[in-house]
């Protein structure tokens, strides 16, 4: 097998529902700024060019977890794309788990965050993945799926403000930064959620890739006020995202995208979204 752009560590695994189907494979891939990204790759059966989407992880309210991250899988939702015949590539972004080095996605005090700034960082490692990917020779060129959860959501939001070449579209799992934060008054939850407001619509100026946004009612980081408060900040800048609110879903509907038994809620939801692409 020919390993890319440059030497990988590449090594064939069987792990747990989806061994019958796929080809699972852990690479090193070049990130940004001279880092290394470590990414669980799944290939559909049979040798032809397939689609690629890259699935994105979301980031541990307790930062002293972000080290002890494993790789994400996201069974559920990589078996639906594999299913479809698609490539499915699950990077680890800087600072998490076995990609480890410094963390680019940091937003500052929780009072003035740069959550533009660190969505952008994000995106910058969703865009080497997509590139690493796009020369392998088992990948379509073209019509790649950027999917992301919470952090990985909104790093995928920062993504369309580069209306990056040959993604055909982008789906938002619960995007947003600054979820289950210590306030000032002792409290937790979100940190500035005009902060968040303001840095969609600026990405939104920009974003002509069409986004897919889905939120949970019962989502304990983004409740539903902001995140329809993000999607028309984004949209009325320019952005081209349709907002799918759907019903509480388990304790709390912010870990839908990573549930084993999420697919009946957010099947449908893609299913019509890329259909209507077509």
């Amino acid at each position: 097998m020919r390993l890319g752009p440059i030497a990988a560590l590449l090594f064939f695994m069987c792990i747990g529902p989806l061994a019958a189907q796929d080809r699972q494979q852990v690479v090193s891939l070049p990130g940004p700024g001279g880092s290394t990204l470590v990414a669980t790759v799944m290939r559909p059966p049979g040798e032809a060019r397939s689609p690629l989407v890259v699935i994105n992880h979301g980031s541990p309210a307790d930062s002293s977890q972000r080290f002890k991250m494993e790789r994400p899988r996201f069974t559920a939702l990589s078996s639906w794309f594999l299913s479809r015949g698609y490539v499915v590539a699950l990077p680890l972004r800087r600072g998490y788990g076995e990609t480890g080095g410094d963390w680019a996605e940091g937003y500052g005090l929780c009072d003035a965050p740069d959550y533009y700034r660190a969505g952008l960082q994000g995106a910058a490692d969703i865009q080497a993945t997509i590139d690493f990917m796009r020369a392998q020779p088992y990948v379509a060129p073209d019509r790649t799926i950027v999917v992301g959860q919470s952090a990985g959501g909104w790093a995928t939001i920062a993504l369309s403000s580069r209306s990056p070449p040959g993604v055909a579209a982008m789906i938002n799992f619960a995007g947003g930064r600054g979820g289950h934060q210590k306030l000032a008054g002792g409290g937790i939850g979100n940190c500035t959620p005009r902060a968040l407001v303001d840095a969609a619509a600026r990405y939104g100026t920009t974003a002509r890739v069409p986004m897919l946004w889905i939120y949970a009612e019962n989502d304990s980081f983004f409740e539903p006020s902001l995140a329809k408060r993000m999607v028309e900040a984004y949209d009325g800048a320019g952005g081209k995202a349709v907002y799918r609110p759907v019903g509480a879903f388990g304790r709390d509907g912010h870990s839908l995208a990573g549930s084993s038994n999420g697919n009946s809620v957010w099947g449908p939801l893609i299913e019509s979204f890329l259909a209507g692409l077509r």
